[in-house]
C-alpha cells in the first residue's frame, strides 16, 4: 500500500498556502543550512592538508576560527529552520482540524448514529496530532535531506568524477531500496489506528453509563470487552513492527554498504597520490554525511507508514459529503409558521419505513399534540422538520416553502426543541443561553431569565452571566434545566417549536413552574407537543395519533375527546400507556 507524497501534500496544501511568507523564510533558512552542512567540511580539508604542509601557523589558526564560527551559525539557522518549519505544521493542522470538525457537524445524522463520539475525536486530533508531526518532518528532514543529498553527490562530482559516480549509483539504489519498502506497514497501522479508535468509542460509552454498569453487574463484561480491543491493538501492533523492521534492517545495509565504498575508494585514490590526505577525509566525511539523509529518510520512510494510515482516514473522512444539504436560500415568512406534510415518507434502514404517507396541515399559531406508541414515528417526524435527515418521498413544507429550498441556517432559525435532556456546555451562562450568538443584547436575555422565574436562580450567580456553567449542566437541577432550555427558545424567536414532553421527570412543583413558562413560550407561536402523558396535551387545539409511521386519528382535541368511537376517548379514559388499535 504504497500513498504517494502528492496525497500528504494535497490533504494541507489548502491551510499551508496562507502562509506563504513563513514559507520563504523557511526555504531561505533551510538552503542556508545546506549550503554551510556542504561547505564546512572544506575548510576542514584544508586544514588536514595545511598541517602535512609548510604552511604557517596563522592559516591553520584561520582554518580552525572558520571552521567554529560556521559551525555555530549552521546549528543556529538549523533550529531557525525547525522553530519556523514546526509552527507553519502546527498552524497547517490546527487549521485542518478545524475544517474536519466543522465538516463532521454538518455531516447528517446517518453518518452520527454509525459512529461514536469517542471515535470522531481520535479521527480528527488524534490522526491529526499525526500529521503536525509528519509535516513538519517532511519539510526540514525529507525536503532538506533530499538537497543535502544531491549537494554531496555535486561536491563529490567536483573532486573526482569516479567518486561522483559510485555515490551517485549508491544513492540511487539507497532511494530506490527504500522507498519499495515504504509502504508495507501502511495497512497494520491503518488498522492499528482504526483499533485504537474503537477502544476510544467503547471507553466513552462505557464510562458514561457507569452507573447502570455498576448497578447490573457487568463489570466483569466491561472489562472483558476492555482486554479484547486491548488485545486487538496489540496484534496489529505486533504486524506493524514486524513490518518496521524490514525497514530497519534495509537502512542498516545501506549504510554499510556506503561506508565501505568511502573506504575503499578513499584508500585507493590516496595510495597513488590521485588525492591528499585531506581529500582522503573529505570523502569520508561527505561519505557519514551522506549516510545522515539516507538514515533520516529510512526514519522518514517508518514515519510515513505510520501517518500513511492517518492520512488514509482522514482523506476518507474529508471524502465523505452530506446527504442533507444546504438550500439555495428563501424568504420563511415572520411570526407563527403554517406546517404541512404532503405524503411523505421516510425510514433509516431500506425497506422498513418509520413514516408512511403521513399528510397533515398545522395553521399558524395552532398547537398539535402528537400521540403514539414508541416508534409509531413521534421523533422522526421532528428530525425531518430540521432536516437532520430529508424524506425518501413527498414534501414538507414551512409558511408554503419547501424545507429543501431554505438554508439550514434559516430553517433552524424558524423551528425550535425542548427536550427531556438539556446539553449543556462548560461556557459562560450568556454563551449557554445565546448559543454564542453575540449580537442577542444582554438586557434581552436579563428580561427572558425574568419572564422565566429564573431570578432567584440568577441573583446566586457569583459573575452573572459571565458565570462558568460545568459540561453537562452540573449543579443545575432538572427544573433549572428546562427553563434555561426554554430562555434559548425565547431569544432565538422561533415560529414552530416543538415540545418533546420537557415536563416528564419533574417534581409537581417544579413542572407547575414550568408549565407557566410554556404558556408564555407558546403565545404566538405554532407548537407541536410531542406526549409520552395525556396530561400534557390538555392545552392543544388539535390532536394527532400515529401508528406505524401513518395517521390513525387526527382531529379537534374538544371534539375528540367528547366522541366515544375516537381513540383519543378511548385513550383518556385508559391511559396514553394502553396500546394504541
Amino acid at each position: 500500500m504504497n500513498i504517494p507524497l502528492s496525497r500528504y501534500w494535497d490533504l494541507l496544501w489548502d491551510h499551508v498556502k496562507t502562509q506563504k511568507a513563513h514559507f520563504i523564510v523557511l526555504t531561505l533558512l533551510l538552503f542556508s543550512s545546506i549550503g554551510l552542512q556542504v561547505f564546512v567540511p572544506q575548510i576542514m580539508r584544508t586544514f588536514i592538508d595545511a598541517t602535512t604542509s609548510s604552511d604557517n601557523l596563522s592559516k591553520l589558526m584561520w582554518a580552525a576560527l572558520s571552521f567554529m564560527g560556521l559551525a555555530i551559525v549552521q546549528q543556529i539557522i538549523a533550529v531557525g529552520a525547525t522553530y519556523v518549519g514546526e509552527n507553519v505544521a502546527w498552524n497547517a493542522t490546527n487549521s485542518l482540524r478545524e475544517e474536519l470538525a466543522r465538516h463532521c457537524l454538518y455531516l447528517d445524522m446517518r453518518f452520527h448514529n454509525e459512529r461514536t463520539p469517542g471515535e470522531l475525536i481520535e479521527r480528527i486530533d488524534g490522526d491529526i496530532i499525526k500529521m503536525s508531526t509528519f509535516f513538519s518532518q517532511l519539510v526540514i528532514r525529507i525536503v532538506g535531506n533530499l538537497f543535502l543529498l544531491v549537494g554531496i553527490l555535486i561536491v563529490l562530482q567536483r573532486e573526482d568524477w569516479r567518486i561522483s559516480l559510485a555515490f551517485t549509483i549508491y544513492a540511487v539504489v539507497a532511494l530506490v531500496a527504500l522507498n519499495a519498502v515504504r509502504g508495507i506497514a501502511i495497512p497494520y497501522e491503518k488498522a492499528r489506528r482504526q483499533a485504537d479508535a474503537d477502544l476510544f468509542g467503547f471507553l466513552e460509552e462505557r464510562l458514561a453509563g457507569t452507573e447502570d454498569i455498576r448497578s447490573s453487574g457487568a463489570v466483569d463484561f466491561v472489562l472483558s470487552q476492555l482486554y479484547r480491543l486491548q488485545f486487538k491493538i496489540l496484534g496489529h501492533w505486533r504486524k506493524a513492527s514486524r513490518a518496521h523492521l524490514v525497514v530497519r534492517l534495509v537502512g542498516g545495509v545501506l549504510m554499510a554498504t556506503g561506508t565501505a565504498i568511502a573506504f575503499i575508494m578513499g584508500y585507493r585514490l590516496y595510495s597513488t597520490g590521485t588525492i591528499t590526505i585531506g581529500t582522503a577525509y573529505l570523502i569520508v566525511h561527505y561519505t557519514n554525511l551522506l549516510g545522515r539523509p539516507i538514515r533520516e529518510l529510512t526514519q522518514q520512510a517508518e514515519n510515513v507508514q505510520n501517518i500513511g494510515a492517518s492520512t488514509e482516514r482522514l482523506a476518507e473522512l474529508r471524502a465523505i459529503k452530506p446527504q442533507t444539504l444546504d438550500g439555495p436560500g428563501a424568504n420563511l415568512a415572520a411570526g407563527p409558521a403554517h406546517v404541512s406534510f404532503d405524503e411523505v415518507s421516510f425510514s433509516y434502514v431500506k425497506d422498513e419505513p418509520v413514516l408512511r404517507d403521513l399528510a397533515f396541515s398545522l395553521a399558524p399559531g395552532h398547537v398539535m399534540g402528537l400521540l403514539g406508541r414508541t416508534g409509531s414515528g413521534k421523533t422522526t417526524l421532528a428530525r425531518l422538520l430540521f432536516r437532520l435527515y430529508d424524506p425518501d418521498e413527498g414534501c414538507i413544507r414551512l409558511d408554503g416553502v419547501d424545507v429543501r429550498e431554505a438554508t439550514l441556517r434559516q430553517l433552524r432559525g424558524r423551528v425550535a426543541i425542548v427536550t427531556q435532556d438539556v446539553q449543556l456546555f462548560q461556557a459562560t451562562v450568556r454563551d449557554n443561553l445565546t448559543f454564542f450568538d453575540t449580537t442577542i443584547p444582554d438586557e434581552r436575555i436579563h428580561e427572558v431569565i425574568e419572564m422565566l422565574e429564573l431570578d432567584e436562580w440568577y441573583v446566586r450567580l457569583p459573575d452573572g452571566l459571565d458565570t462558568e456553567l460545568e459540561a453537562g449542566g452540573r449543579g443545575l437541577s432538572a427544573g433549572e434545566g428546562q427553563l434555561l432550555a426554554f430562555a434559548r427558545v425565547f431569544l432565538s424567536d422561533p415560529g414552530l417549536v416543538i415540545l418533546d414532553e420537557a415536563s416528564s421527570r419533574l417534581d409537581p412543583a417544579t413542572e407547575e413552574r414550568i408549565e407557566r413558562a410554556v404558556d408564555k413560550l407558546l403565545h404566538g407561536r405554532t407548537a407541536i407537543i410531542i406526549a409520552h402523558r395525556l396530561g400534557t396535551v390538555h392545552r392543544a387545539d388539535s390532536i394527532m395519533i400515529l401508528r406505524e409511521g401513518r395517521v390513525v386519528e387526527e382531529g379537534d382535541r374538544a371534539r375528540l375527546a367528547t366522541d366515544p368511537t375516537s381513540r383519543f376517548h378511548h385513550l383518556l379514559q385508559t391511559g396514553l400507556e394502553e396500546v394504541l388499535v
